[in-house]
């Protein structure tokens, strides 16, 4: 059985602890993600695996003969030949292997001595090459090509014709063809579209061999893998089960140690504050110095909580009031070069919509989004904007406007309403923005960071109509739960593209297809349409597209039902965020109870009998409370059951 086995591995840069004492073993059968914040270490633990870096100590054991593909995050390009004989480059081990057949053949055929051992390995190379797939390279090679979005056409064409989003897909391709034992997959979702993201999630699931990944797409996580890594603060922890599972798992583990966490950083504050208050006064320099001990044996032990589980939530300017009707499209049609992208659309928009503009690659998703935001102006048809409509747009083109020699915090502060300026840190931290990263400035920001920066720009605008292209590129997992919460409490409508299933689910409220020269609308969630189109593909309701398409433009007779089905979803939602919210109340109160009883369990305090008074109230406080907001949970959660479709 093929592996890749750490044990004691160490790695440092300068004082930092990347890896400390990691032991973890890939091999068959192994489903695996490997989570941690960002500079956790991640890339650099998946670079060790496949044997591109050296630790420091340690040991790294892979099987002799293992086929390892590893896939970086970025950086790789492609050129000099056709698509076809770039893919074809992922067989070279079968090459090697046909060519040491060749040398066995002239060998046997010179009636060399050793004729039983160059047998054996004869036999044992064709056994391998029918294993790896190798007789039947050609089919697999453009079986993954198409699944991962590339056309027949586009396998004649150069590789360097292919933009970078494509080049990592190739590559991507050429991990995948080769049927490797293990693969390791830094971050292989951020070029993928939602179709291609499902057609390797199938893949995975099939994958014979092991894998370790790196992922920010939840919903892809959680079909795809088994068990979690955790790296933080260098150490290695594993969790089984889906990637929700483990972000359950280590809340609840968590919550003492956050308690403990607040507890410590309002005891680092009161130390700070008499140091500040006191220090430089004469009387008082004995108990100053005193609390500066204390202050740097707290910092020594300061407890660190991993960013991906602070809980921050942001909110946006107010949405100006707009009325009922957003937009009306009639007849929108657009063409390249004299083909169509876009024919005939027509579609209503009503206020407090979140539609997601669904479809593949080149149906024309981007291009109905820069007419929509007024971008683009070059159509035949019509738009017209509701009364008191403000548009904000985003796109991945959006980074390239952000030039100068601005810190991003002096940027976003000059253009910030001023009752948001207090809260700029905390939603830049929430952007990726930590520490002094907020005083980068613009010029020399890379360009995800300048994609980030433009988004929180743009939701800092009060406008009510919020037009977003591809919006979670660049964020990590925290980043997106962030913004879906922003983005589903926000006042106004929002019209979104996006490849993040997970994200799509959590905020669309109406779904509009689009396929070449067609359009479909489903007064539904995401969920809701993904089931129509697996009932479509199984015969079981037909494809109506022409009455689809044709409801947009006149009095519905559906009209009355979505709105119905709105209000549901709004309820639904709200119902959602409340049991949310009453379940992080009740983790909350039980780290407190937990810490009250430790806390009567201190002699120091039970001795007492004031203090031991004073805990008990505490915990029967503590008690009630957790008995109420547990009553609360309960009646939520019911109606949230029943509120579920």
């Amino acid at each position: 059985m093929a592996f890749v086995q750490f044990s004691q591995v160490s790695l440092a840069f300068g004082d930092r602890d990347i890896l400390k004492n990691v032991s973890v073993n890939i091999q068959a059968g192994t489903k695996a993600a490997l989570t941690g914040a960002n500079g956790a270490g991640k890339s650099t633990l998946i670079k060790v695996m496949a044997g591109l870096v050296t630790p420091d100590g340690g040991s790294r054991v892979a099987q002799k003969d293992a086929r390892i593909a590893y896939l970086p995050q970025s950086g790789l390009t492609h050129r000099g030949c056709t698509l076809r004989e770039e893919a074809d480059k992922a067989f070279a081990f079968g090459y090697e292997l046909t060519a040491e057949l060749e040398r066995i053949g002239d060998q046997l055929a010179a009636k060399a001595a050793n004729t039983k051992t160059l047998l054996a390995r004869h036999d044992e190379i064709l056994t391998e090459l029918e294993a790896s797939g190798w007789n039947r390279r050609r089919a697999t090679a453009e079986q993954v090509l198409t699944g991962l979005g590339f056309s027949h056409a586009d396998l004649e064409r150069r590789t360097e014709t292919f933009s970078g989003g494509w080049q990592m897909r190739i590559a991507l391709a050429k991990s995948l063809m080769v049927n490797p034992d293990i693969l390791l997959l830094d971050e292989p979702t951020n070029y993928l579209d939602i179709e291609a993201r499902a057609w390797l999630e199938r893949f995975l699931n099939d994958f014979r061999g092991g894998f370790l990944l790196v992922s920010h797409d939840r919903y892809f996580l959680d079909h795809t893998i088994q068990v979690v890594y955790e790296l933080f603060n260098g150490e290695l922890r594993k969790y089984p089960g889906t990637f929700t599972r483990y972000e359950q798992t280590r809340a609840a583990e968590l919550a003492t140690l956050i308690a403990q966490y607040e507890q410590q950083q309002a005891e680092i504050a009161k130390l700070e504050d008499f140091i500040r208050r006191f220090g430089a006064k004469a009387t008082k320099a004995a108990q100053a110095q005193e609390r500066q001990k204390m202050l740097d044996r707290l910092r020594q032990n300061e407890i660190v909580i991993p960013e991906s589980l602070k809980k921050i939530r942001i909110s946006f300017p107010q949405a100006p009031h707009a009325g009922n009707i957003v937009l009306t499209l009639t007849g929108i049609t657009k063409s390249y070069g004299g083909e169509p992208v876009l024919r005939d659309l027509s579609l209503l928009v009503e206020n407090g919509d979140r539609l997601v503009v669904a479809g593949h690659n080149g149906a024309g998703k981007s291009t109905l989004l820069r007419i929509i935001a007024g971008v683009d102006r070059d159509f035949s048809g019509e738009l017209v904007s509701g009364a008191g409509v403000s548009v904000g747009y985003f796109s991945q083109d959006s980074a390239e406007e952000l030039r100068g020699s601005q810190s991003i915090l002096e940027l976003l502060e000059s253009e910030s309403p001023l009752e948001l300026i207090p809260r700029l840190r905390d939603m830049l931290g929430a952007f990726l923005f930590r520490g002094d990263d907020v005083f980068k400035p613009i010029d020399v920001l890379s360009g995800g960071e300048k994609s980030r920066v433009a988004l929180l720009r743009l939701l800092l605008r009060p406008v009510n109509l919020l037009v977003l292209d591809e919006p979670t590129n660049h964020l990590d997992m925290h980043s997106k739960d962030v913004l879906l919460d922003a983005l589903a409490s926000f006042g106004g409508t929002v019209i979104f593209v996006s490849h993040d299933r997970g994200f799509i689910e959590g905020l669309a409220t109406r779904v509009l297809e689009l396929r070449p020269g067609r359009f479909r609308t489903f007064p539904g969630d995401y969920a809701y349409y993904m089931r129509r189109l697996e009932d479509e593909a199984n015969g079981i309701v037909p494809a109506d597209t022409d009455a689809a398409a044709t409801a947009e433009t006149k009095p519905s007779s559906n009209k009355q039902r979505w709105e119905a089905q709105k209000k549901a979803e709004a309820e639904r939602r709200k119902t959602e965020r409340a049991v949310q919210a009453l379940e992080a109340q009740i983790a909350e109160a039980e780290a407190n109870l937990k810490t009250a009883h430790n806390a009567l369990a201190n002699p120091a305090v039970y001795t007492d009998g004031e203090k031991a008074k004073t805990t008990q109230q505490e915990i029967d406080r503590l008690t009630a409370r957790l008995d109420d907001l547990n009553a609360q949970w309960e009646a939520a959660a019911e109606q949230l059951e029943r509120l579920s479709p």
